[in-house]
């Protein structure tokens, strides 16, 4: 590829950006399998179209490549500076959420606008990550007024995302900053006293929202209702079990037909495990253990702060909520409504993931002073350290 498609050709990248471009290519060819086998039957008997759900994610995945490839060309000190403008504006598009947003399963999170369904917590994601390196990284060096607004429209952010209600995202942002803000060496008992905090609220939270309850105590013993409350997780248990050691075989999976729900979403892991088994799952752990191992190669290698919290929080973000997905649909986690990153339907998710890719990948091409010349005359030419607004 030449210098005039890529930032720099691709032959003189990094090991790691190499790596990542391929692996992040690997991972969207198997979400689009693994759909595809998730979703026929569905799309057979809903849409009478059985390629519906796949065609719309490959289109959604063409849109979402070219978010990587823009946040591959454009200079990390652009995204900083976009950062802030971008949460504001998402966090208001969660807050209309709650007044003219659909509601689906008793939770406002998406705004219909027209044949586009719009999921401002998905879309916001990248940008908080953004945000918060911007953030932490100065944080000794900005004054007290600007950490209490960013901190106050952090604060803001999730607890509408609380109020939709959407404990899982507004938990997972939550994990997100603080472990920036881990990251960047801010006082350990700061950071136990906002752990303590976010842990008290989520409590409330499920005390106070009756769903969230009976999804918890359903997740400790689903057997206990398993035609009601515990149907979920019982029926994606029943399908990672069935799976065995290698598997039922691609497109085989009969949990899929008429038995477990959410099945091309929440759910697709079980699918997946079903159909390739304790093997195929094990390949897959492995592949984001590998896939964070990079992310945090190329975290290393970075020469700034906020390149270095930037990387850790696209990695973080990709890979933990990749785990979470996982978790919930194994049962090691109560039941959320996490979508599996490139590999749950879902145009929201494929376009807020895919531009985490290129962050992170720009991060590794910056670290190793892989830029165009231009890029670098305009660096010359504005010294100054980017600031946290």
């Amino acid at each position: 590829m030449s210098a005039g498609f890529l930032p720099v050709p691709l032959r003189h990248w990094p090991a790691e950006a190499r790596l990542l471009l391929g692996m992040l290519a690997l991972w969207c060819l198997l979400g689009l399998l693994v759909l595809g086998s998730a979703s026929w039957w569905v799309a057979a008997r809903e849409m009478n179209n059985a390629s519906y759900y796949l065609t719309r994610q490959a289109l959604w995945l063409v849109a979402s490549w070219g978010l990587l490839y823009l946040g591959l060309r454009v200079n990390l000190r652009r995204w900083l500076r976009l950062a802030g403008p971008a949460l504001l504006i998402g966090t208001v598009l969660v807050g209309l959420t709650l007044v003219i947003g659909s509601t689906v399963n008793g939770a406002s999170r998406w705004l219909v606008l027209g044949p586009i369904q719009l999921q401002p917590t998905e879309l916001i994601k990248p940008f908080l990550v953004l945000q918060g390196a911007s953030l932490f990284s100065h944080w000794n060096r900005i004054a007290n007024e600007q950490k209490l607004i960013w901190l106050g429209v952090f604060v803001v952010t999730l607890g509408l995302i609380l109020k939709q209600p959407n404990l899982s995202t507004a938990a997972l942002c939550g994990m997100l900053l603080w472990l920036m803000a881990l990251a960047s060496g801010l006082p350990l008992w700061a950071m136990l006293g906002t752990a303590a905090t976010g842990l008290a609220v989520a409590v409330t939270s499920i005390a106070l929202n009756p769903y969230q309850l009976i999804r918890v105590t359903s997740f400790l013993n689903p057997w206990k209702d398993a035609q009601g409350d515990g149907y979920q997780l019982v029926q994606s248990l029943l399908a990672i079990g069935s799976g065995g050691v290698l598997g039922e075989g691609y497109g085989l999976s009969t949990q899929k037909l008429q038995y477990l729900p959410i099945q091309s979403t929440d759910f697709i892991f079980a699918v997946f495990a079903e159909e390739f088994g304790y093997i195929g799952c094990v390949v897959l752990l492995l592949f984001l253990l590998l896939f964070a191992f990079v992310g945090l190669r190329i975290a290393l290698s970075c020469r700034s702060n906020q390149q270095r919290l930037v990387a850790i929080g696209c990695t973080a973000l990709l890979v933990g909520q990749s785990i979470l997905n996982i978790a919930v649909a194994s049962g090691a986690m109560p039941t959320t409504g996490l979508p599996l990153p490139l590999i749950s339907y879902g145009g929201n998710s494929l376009l807020a993931s895919l531009l985490t890719a290129g962050l992170l990948l720009r991060c590794s091409l910056e670290g190793a002073g892989l830029e165009p010349v231009r890029q670098r005359h305009q660096r010359r030419r504005d010294p100054h350290p980017q600031s946290a607004g």
